[in-house]
């Protein structure tokens, strides 16, 4: 994976899209020397939605065996609503 800093990102961007877009490279931005940000193609990013979704599913499939079920009002409260 190519590794720039944001100012060289910056600079190069329209490059670095056609990369990533059309060889599907990915590129890792770094900010005072640490990685911040992943420049990827739109179907790297359509297939980690994927990956997330079936991860949310499974989540919620393991919940709802353990039979954990919380009213409206404890979810307003544990999140300080």
């Amino acid at each position: 994976m190519t590794s720039l800093t944001l100012t060289q990102a910056r600079l190069q961007l329209g490059e670095l899209v056609n990369c990533v877009a059309h060889e599907g490279d990915r590129i890792v931005i770094r900010r005072n020397g640490k990685p911040r940000a992943v420049l990827i193609s739109i179907e790297d990013a359509a297939l980690l939605k994927v990956l997330e979704d079936k991860a949310d599913i499974a989540a919620a499939k393991k919940a709802l065996k353990e039979d954990k079920f919380y009213s409206l009002e404890e979810v307003k409260d544990e999140l300080g609503i």
